[in-house]
C-alpha cells in the first residue's frame, strides 16, 4: 500500500464533501473518467470527513461545499488544516459573497471554485492546486481585490528578501511554480524552496494564503 502511495502515476485520492446527492454524484462521475483521479470518499458532512482521517486515510485533496448541515464548511476547513496541513482544499460552492470567500481563503483554503462552474472546470482545478496553483473564478477574484482596495495596507515588515519578493510578485499574478521558475529563470526546487521561506515569514500555509496577505497588507507596493 505505501509503496502504491508513492507511485507517481498513481491517481490522485479526492474528497467530495457536498450535502446534494445529486451533484455530488455528478462529481464523483466527473473525477473517476479522470486518468490521474479518483473520488474515493463522498460525505454529506465535514464531521463525517474528519471521523475518517482521523483514522488517518488521507486524501490529495477535498472539493468541499460551504453550505453543509451541522459544521459548517469555513469551520471544516479549519479543522481540517489544523490537523493536516498538508492536505489541499478545493472549496467548490454556490456562494460568491466577498466576505464568505475570505474567511475561506484565510482558513486555508487553496482556491476557490463557483458551482455556476462548467463540470470540465473542477479537473482542471484540482490539477491546478496540485501543481502549487490558486485558481479563483474571475467573479470571486474582483470580489476580493474590491475588499483588499478598501483596506488601508499595514505594511509590515516580514523579511522578505528581493528574490522572494519577486516570487511572490508572480504568485500575485497567479502563475504556477512551474511558471515562475520559467519567468525568473530558477529551478523549480528553488522557487519551492522560496514558497516555503515566504510561507514561513508571512504565517501562512497555503499559496493562497500568501497572496491574500500581500494584497491586504500592500507587501508589494513600494
Amino acid at each position: 500500500m505505501a509503496d502504491s502511495a508513492k507511485n507517481e502515476s498513481a491517481p490522485t485520492r479526492i474528497w467530495v464533501i457536498e450535502d446534494n446527492e445529486t451533484l455530488r454524484k455528478t462529481v464523483a462521475r466527473v473525477l473517476g473518467r479522470q486518468s490521474d483521479m479518483e473520488c474515493s470518499r463522498e460525505f454529506d458532512r465535514c464531521e463525517d470527513a474528519l471521523t475518517i482521517l482521523g483514522r488517518g486515510e488521507i486524501p490529495g485533496i477535498i472539493l468541499l461545499d460551504l453550505g453543509l448541515p451541522g459544521m459548517s464548511g469555513i469551520e471544516g476547513i479549519e479543522r481540517i488544516k489544523a490537523s493536516h496541513p498538508e492536505v489541499e482544499i478545493l472549496v467548490f460552492s454556490v456562494f460568491d459573497d466577498s466576505d464568505r470567500v475570505f474567511r475561506a481563503i484565510c482558513a486555508g483554503a487553496s482556491g476557490y471554485l463557483l458551482k455556476t462552474s462548467g463540470m470540465s472546470e473542477i479537473p482542471q482545478a484540482i490539477r491546478e492546486v496540485l501543481e502549487g496553483g490558486a485558481p479563483i473564478n474571475s467573479r470571486i477574484a474582483r470580489h476580493v481585490l474590491d475588499m483588499f482596495s478598501h483596506l488601508a495596507p499595514v505594511n509590515h515588515d516580514y523579511g522578505l528578501t528581493e528574490r522572494e519578493k519577486e516570487v511572490l510578485e508572480k504568485m500575485v499574478d497567479g502563475l504556477t511554480k512551474k511558471e515562475i521558475a520559467d519567468q525568473l529563470d530558477l529551478s523549480f526546487h528553488t522557487v519551492d524552496k522560496h514558497i516555503r521561506g515566504i510561507y514561513s515569514k508571512l504565517h501562512v500555509n497555503t499559496m493562497t494564503g500568501a497572496v491574500a496577505k500581500a494584497l491586504k497588507e500592500g507587501l508589494l507596493s513600494s
